[in-house]
């Protein structure tokens, strides 16, 4: 858990970090090579991916998935996470009972859990954190949603942020060719995040929103509902936005002088695979989105090679507003720990290249300044001016 205090002027430093997935005895583990560096920021976020409980009976529509231990709540906060969502695409794999359980974990071991609740009212509650007059509210949907996975009124769940996709055949003449794929926000789902972004402003928080979202495994690929989103996010107040899901980076977008953080990546995750698992013809077609993806069934660690590379987002706050953001470059092992990389690290320049290259392959007016063992994105189309 953070310990560290601050006088009522000085800035605070909010770490959030990607995809959290424990699948072994001793959870803590996963941490031994950062928990440092978490623990020593005022406000550490993450992005739980599995079921933390003993509750509940696996869902006939879900895929790949684990239930986990209860116990691992208390590494989890133990290793510095303060704030933790569950928002995504695995929080009701093993049903309501183990989701709401999984929160109550959480919450014993003392983190503060977002994005689930009972009902829709309880889903979009913002996790709030202050430091002195200061308070940083958390938000949390999710877009990734198999069937019934988003809370209702009267339903446990998520708090959704859902997207249509169009696809629109390019060739008319042409049977069987390639479609244009256009995606396009959920209207309501987008108006009550804008609202809950704005009552939050209201009461004079700064608001970072989390979205569990995007394109899997396909490098530099954001989808358009993404931008969407995160535009009218902005537009209403928001500060910060941090993606996940994606299991490998994407470019980091500045738009009106807010950072968007498209994917952060994998942080913790452990993903045994078997060889029968990966002969099914599900597993297949997901091994096909990524060229070179061999799986390792010695490993704990099995997704795509550059699902290696990773990084931390960091915001500064200052009374109250946003006085810096960047990033700490890591790399993961083959024991699903992250290495957070020093700047005379070779590893770091691969990591800053890779987010220069998929930032421009999708469009993206980001370069990246390495400061010592952190680096800044620079809106290129502000500097150009």
């Amino acid at each position: 858990m953070t310990t560290t205090t601050h006088t009522e002027n000085e800035p605070l430093t909010v770490l959030a970090v990607g995809d959290i997935g424990p699948d072994r005895e001793d959870a803590s583990e996963l941490f031994e090579l950062n928990r440092e560096v978490l623990q020593s920021a005022d406000v550490t976020f993450g992005q739980l991916e599995f079921v933390l409980s003993d509750q509940g009976s696996r869902l006939p529509q879900v895929r790949h998935t684990v239930k986990a231990k209860p116990s691992d709540a208390k590494a989890l906060v133990e290793a510095g996470l303060d704030v933790i969502s569950f928002a995504g695409n695995h929080c009701m794999d093993f049903g309501a009972e183990a989701m709401l359980d999984t929160a109550r974990h959480l919450a014993a071991a003392g983190a503060k859990v977002v994005g689930v609740g009972a009902d829709i009212r309880a889903a979009r509650r913002p996790a709030v954190v202050q430091h002195g007059t200061t308070e940083i509210s958390f938000l949390s949907y999710s877009s990734v949603l198999p069937h019934s996975f988003w809370a209702t009124d009267n339903r446990p769940g998520c708090a959704p942020m859902r997207a249509f996709t169009v696809y629109e055949q390019v060739e008319h003449d042409q049977p069987g060719t390639p479609a244009r794929i256009h995606t396009f926000p959920h209207r309501e789902d987008l108006a009550n995040l804008v609202q809950d972004i704005k009552r939050e402003k209201l009461l004079g928080r700064f608001v970072v929103v989390s979205v569990h979202w995007g394109i899997h495994f396909i490098p530099a690929q954001i989808a358009d509902y993404q931008r969407d989103v995160a535009h009218a996010a902005i537009e209403a107040g928001a500060d910060a936005i941090i993606g996940h899901h994606a299991h490998i980076l994407k470019g980091i977008e500045i738009f009106r002088g807010v950072p968007i953080f498209y994917s952060l990546a994998n942080f913790a995750m452990d993903t045994r695979v078997t060889p029968e698992q990966v002969a099914t013809p599900a597993f297949q077609e997901i091994l096909a989105l990524n060229p070179g993806w061999i799986p390792n069934f010695h490993s704990t660690f099995n997704f795509p090679p550059d699902s290696r590379k990773t990084i931390v987002a960091k915001l500064v706050v200052e009374d109250g507003k946003l006085a810096g953001f960047g990033f700490l470059p890591g790399w993961i092992n083959d024991n699903s720990q992250t290495e957070l990389l020093s700047g005379k690290d070779e590893r770091f320049e691969q990591v800053v290249d890779y987010m220069r290259t998929i930032s421009k392959e999708a469009g993206l007016e980001t370069d990246y300044r390495r400061e010592g063992d952190e680096v800044r994105p620079v809106d290129l189309s502000q500097v150009n001016l």
